[in-house]
């Protein structure tokens, strides 16, 4: 059966349906905004991305939008603070079209970081996390730089343990730990430095959803041609989708590039 968005809003609808619940379709766009009426807050999920991993997984991929908008709208009506809640501050990447502000119109704290993505901080809560915002801030009378200066930190402290897979020549290091800071981990600068030096090749990065950092160490063309596939590939399937793009990096910077990708003859690679 081919999914189409209609069918995808209506599926989510029947299964997240609440009488606290309000559902808003919008059909150019392709979101289906979840709102909890005693809160008036709620989430906006895309559609296309949805329909994308029902085709691969079918209802589990449905099932795993449901737990997510479900713990997300639960800890929408608490009560949060950043005092004594130091370990749980962290960045996270999101891309540039990501919302500035929330729903409510109030600003997040975010920096600018490549001409794809942007960076946001976030209050984890376990199973989810709530972005800061400057009405979180003003509450409690913090000071930015002192924010971003513990998101660092505790970033910093993130494993950075890696699966490594061999593609025609390439290396491709791949960091999954479904932690919801997976792509946060291209900020440890330290780290990617280090990466750098165990490089022989060109190295290049792919943030293309927040459960995925890809780091490659590129020696030929075709070393391009798979991450680009790779990266497309990742990015139409996350839950939080940020760049289809991959980066090259330089001179400890993030460099934005669009591969345009091209089947070569195994001996024309070999030449």
């Amino acid at each position: 059966m081919k999914m189409s968005g209609i069918k995808m809003k209506n599926i989510l609808t029947e299964k997240l349906k609440s009488p606290e619940r309000t559902f808003e379709y919008n059909k150019e766009k392709e979101t289906l905004r979840i709102t909890n009426t005693k809160t008036g807050k709620g989430i906006t999920i895309s559609l296309p991305g949805i329909i994308a991993g029902w085709e691969q997984k079918a209802e589990k991929a449905v099932e795993e939008v449901v737990y997510y908008v479900n713990e997300g709208l639960a800890v929408m009506g608490e009560s949060h603070i950043l005092e004594g809640n130091e370990k749980k501050i962290l960045p996270v990447i999101r891309s540039t079209s990501f919302p500035n502000e929330s729903k409510e119109g109030v600003p997040f704290l975010f920096d600018e970081h490549t001409a794809e993505t942007r960076i946001y901080y976030a209050l984890d809560l376990g199973k989810t996390y709530r972005l800061i915002d400057q009405e979180l801030i003003q509450k409690e009378g913090w000071e930015i730089d002192r924010i971003k200066e513990i998101a660092g930190f505790n970033l910093r402290s993130l494993s950075t343990q890696l699966k490594e897979d061999r593609v025609a020549g390439n290396i491709f290091y791949f960091l999954n730990t479904n932690d919801g800071y997976d792509a946060s981990r291209i900020l440890n600068t330290a780290w990617l430095s280090r990466m750098k030096e165990q490089i022989n090749g060109t190295m290049a990065a792919a943030v293309p959803h927040q459960d995925v950092l890809i780091i490659a160490d590129i020696q030929n063309q075709t070393g391009y041609d798979v991450l680009a596939q790779m990266a497309m590939s990742f990015f139409a399937n996350g839950h939080v989708p940020i760049t289809a793009l991959s980066f090259l990096y330089e001179n400890g910077e993030l460099e934005p590039i669009f591969i345009l990708g091209r089947n070569r003859p195994a001996e024309e690679e070999k030449k």
